[in-house]
């Protein structure tokens, strides 16, 4: 399906969030000359997706382009973003605090919720790795949240840490980091700059993964959010909305029992699904059974087109 993109800007806490926007242009609906019924077409109302990066990456990362592609194709709109802090987005470069991302995620859906094309009881969140810890907290706090999509995501930050830094060794460098960050912070006044792979490790044969732009450094008060935040708590208040939860199998970034523990924790309807022979960067490698999983979950639970007609006087565009 064709797609119009466009740039936008979301305004969030006082600050401008960049944006691209895709809306499926549908075919025309048939004129009542040619027998066409009312309503469909250019006059339907859809379902939406926000798309949300991963950790310190952006919206022109392949863990967003390509599921954003994908779900234009199926006649979603979608509303990528950077969030604050990344990309092309104000706000302090590399500060990266999981609630903020958050209240980024829920104005973001505010926007998107304006569209005339959009039909904003049906807009739904997808994200990956920490996008996909983001995805599933919004939606454990904001109702607006129709549907949930987590690839590779995350639900306690503690636990996910603890499977990262695997050695005593490794959890002692860790959490002397987050001490001296907390003791910098207080003796400066300033942030401890931390580089990325002592937050979160990834095999230097995955890095070539990350966006273009991805941040390098981040304060140590990132370290201290994530290990903070827990997608956990909040997923049980998802249900009965749709959630689906896809993780690699054998991730070697983000540790697969974190989403199997969320599995445990949500109500239904949700499904789990572990692929093998993937690793964490799923959506950007063009996994052909993650698309086709993820096409069979829209069409049962969360089709693209809504069939609601306009009111009267509402013009489209």
């Amino acid at each position: 399906m064709p797609t119009t993109e466009s740039s936008v800007t979301i305004p969030s806490a006082g600050l401008r969030l960049a944006g691209t926007l895709g809306v499926p242009q549908p075919p025309p609906s048939p004129s009542p000359a040619s027998g066409g019924g009312k309503g469909g077409g250019r006059d339907e109302r859809r379902g939406a997706f926000l798309v949300l990066h991963g950790f310190g990456s952006s919206r022109n990362s392949s863990n967003v382009l390509a599921p954003s592609r994908i779900l234009n194709d199926l006649g979603y709109v979608t509303l990528a973003f950077d969030m604050r802090g990344c990309g092309d987005s104000e706000g302090e470069h590399g500060r990266v605090i999981c609630l903020e991302q958050v209240e980024d995620t829920r104005n973001a859906l505010t926007f998107l919720a304006q569209h005339p094309s959009v039909d904003p009881r049906r807009i739904g969140v997808i994200g990956s790795s920490f996008g996909g810890a983001v995805a599933v907290y919004s939606a454990g706090v904001d109702e607006r949240v129709a549907a949930v999509i987590s690839n590779g995501g995350w639900g306690d930050g503690e636990r996910k840490f603890r499977g990262q830094h695997k050695s005593p060794q490794e959890w002692a460098r860790f959490t002397d980091m987050l001490r001296e960050g907390r003791e910098h912070r207080a003796r400066t006044g300033k942030s401890l700059m931390v580089p990325r792979y002592d937050i979160v490790p990834i095999p230097p044969h995955l890095r070539n993964n990350l966006a273009g732009n991805a941040i390098e450094s981040f304060p140590a008060e990132t370290a201290q959010s994530m290990f903070d935040f827990r997608a956990d708590d909040v997923a049980g208040r998802i249900a009965p909305r749709p959630l689906l939860l896809l993780h690699a199998a054998g991730d070697s970034v983000t540790p697969t029992e974190q989403s199997i523990e969320l599995f445990k924790r949500a109500g239904q309807p949700t499904e789990l699904h572990l692929i093998s022979n993937a690793d964490h960067f799923m959506f950007g490698v063009g996994n052909t059974r993650v698309w086709d999983l993820l096409r069979g979950w829209l069409g049962e639970y969360f089709p693209a087109a809504t069939a609601i007609p306009r009111r009267a006087g509402e013009l489209a565009h």
